[in-house]
């Protein structure tokens, strides 16, 4: 995960996500809003409220961030592309965004009730994965939580839309197994993986509809959680 491999497509992201999509009859923005209403779901559960801390590891150029923002106590968002930085200043004022190295994150210790990754580290080398997953339990507090949200690589449409997105050519999915092990081996606790979009979700009713076959490894994507 580099500034170089990013910062080309900060301006054309949506335009380009969007026809790596097109044979499916969703955008961009669909997917956006249902991993944005799962997050805030997590964040009652966990909680029992939204009003938390949080930091969106690899925000690009903020795209969650006004749909999310409204229902947080405070929202922070790094990524190692300066120039989608610059884009998501401009989009939301009132959230703290930096750019960082991609290994170690600008926060001190103990910053954040929640860290969330959506779609990032299938992007970050392998062998930086667990470093990264160690650094973010660093910045969590007592109580916190991970969520990693990724592509889940068994199911094939799945695979279609990478196969056709510039920016993931060089992508190296991980299956959600994998995503559990990172988080268990970097020192969280009652790690679980749910597959989301398994049916097309638009409401709280689709998505508890949608989480009914959260076992089943059949949804187009899954989140990873574990905690501190």
């Amino acid at each position: 995960m580099s500034a170089p491999e990013f910062d080309p497509y900060s301006n054309d992201y949506k335009s380009l996500v969007n026809e790596s999509l097109a044979f499916s009859g969703l955008d961009v923005d669909y997917f956006t809003r249902v991993k944005a209403e799962y997050l805030k779901d997590i964040l009652l559960k966990t909680f029992g409220k939204t009003e938390v801390d949080v930091l969106d590891l690899g925000c690009g150029i903020g795209n969650y961030h006004a749909l999310l923002r409204p229902s947080l106590r405070s929202l922070a968002g790094i990524d190692v592309s300066s120039e989608s930085i610059k884009i998501a200043t401009t989009r939301n004022a009132d959230v703290n965004y930096k750019a960082f190295d991609g290994s170690d994150i600008p926060f001190a210790e103990n910053s954040f009730d929640v860290v969330f990754a959506v779609c990032v580290f299938h992007h970050i080398p392998v062998a930086a994965r667990a470093a990264l997953i160690e650094d973010a339990r660093r910045v969590l507090r007592d109580g916190g939580i991970f969520v990693i949200f990724e592509h889940n690589p068994i199911n094939p449409l799945t695979m279609r839309v990478v196969n056709r997105c510039v920016f993931d050519k060089d992508a190296i999915l991980l299956k959600s197994a994998e995503a559990e092990g990172l988080l268990a081996n970097g020192g969280f606790k009652d790690v679980r993986s749910r597959f989301i979009l398994t049916i097309p979700s638009f409401n709280k009713v689709t998505r508890m509809l949608d989480q009914s076959f959260g076992r089943l490894p059949l949804g187009a994507q899954y989140f990873s959680m574990g905690h501190v």
